[in-house]
């Protein structure tokens, strides 16, 4: 199946049984509103592990009636998270979330070699974006995990990417690695690595996808532009996938999308057997919650 939109997502995620997510931490409000949300809509059954004095009256606050069975008390933050961790490593949850805990703390606890978590590669952080002046729905990465990629570590940012887009219905993305300028120059890092992942891509060192770079951001995701300077290819005004070349700017890309652009978007965290959902404070509740569908769908 294929998604035209964020919304075929939710409602694809909406139709099916509701699956287990374990929350970390979970006295959060901002959270359990999201959670809450997304309980409404049918798409997942929540595990609240955390203090459950405190948990119970954010619940109350928002008016968000859980069973008892579905909180774990354990006041010990760092013991929380590696319960919720444990509960998707034993496969009682399907979906991990972060709470009111550091993305450090979490992540650490995911990477422990007890829980069997981690896959060969990377963790790293994709974002979809739904946006009115694009004609599909694109990703983002790394806007939130990897701060300096090398070479190496982005072609995993790539892999991992490309293996959320098959789940999407969409057998081979395209990938814009994005520099400044369309050309290669030695004093732009960014531009060299995007030309060497090119090559490799054209001879079979990465797969299943079509990589094109480096491309500014103009070219990457409009036709007439990349026309305008003579760029052709397949990739060019139709990228699936934009690779940023660092945590700077895949960081202002993500948040001018949302803020400037009007765009609607959910993001999670990909490399581990299961999907992680990190949502900020200033994501408004439509993106947490499409967060929380996105991450139903990839974990099916």
């Amino acid at each position: 199946m294929s998604f035209n939109s964020l919304q075929d997502i939710l409602k694809k995620a909406s139709n099916t049984i509701p699956v287990k997510i374990s929350i970390a931490v979970a006295e959060d409000k901002n959270v359990l509103e999201a959670i809450k949300s997304a309980t409404n809509s049918n798409i997942i059954s929540p595990i609240l592990v955390g203090d459950s004095e405190k948990i119970k009256k954010i619940l109350s606050d928002i008016k968000f009636k859980v069973n008892d069975n579905a909180i774990i008390n354990i006041c010990d933050s760092q013991l929380a998270v590696e319960k919720s961790v444990e509960l998707v490593a034993e496969r009682k949850a399907s979906i991990l979330m972060k709470g009111l805990v550091s993305t450090g703390e979490l992540l650490k606890a995911v990477l422990n070699d007890k829980f069997d978590l981690k896959k060969p590669g990377l963790l790293s952080h994709l974002a979809i974006f739904e946006s009115s002046y694009y004609h599909k729905l694109f990703g983002v990465t790394d806007a939130a995990m990897n701060i300096a990629p090398t070479l190496s570590e982005k072609v995993h940012l790539i892999n991992n990417s490309v293996s959320i887009f098959n789940k999407l219905g969409v057998s081979v993305p395209k990938v814009a690695v994005l520099g400044p300028v369309e050309t290669v120059n030695e004093k732009m890092g960014a531009t060299i690595h995007a030309a060497i992942i090119s090559s490799m891509n054209r001879r079979g060192q990465i797969k299943n996808c079509i990589v094109d770079g480096p491309l500014a951001l103009d070219n990457a995701i409009s036709k007439e532009a990349a026309e305008h300077k003579k760029i052709s290819g397949e990739v060019a005004g139709n990228a699936d996938i934009l690779l940023a070349p660092d945590i700077n700017s895949g960081n202002i890309l993500y948040k001018s999308l949302n803020f400037l652009g009007g765009a609607k978007s959910a993001a999670i965290i990909v490399g581990a057997k299961v999907p992680i959902v990190l949502t900020s404070r200033s994501d408004d509740e439509k993106s947490k919650l499409m967060s929380i569908a996105l991450a139903k769908i990839i974990s099916e």
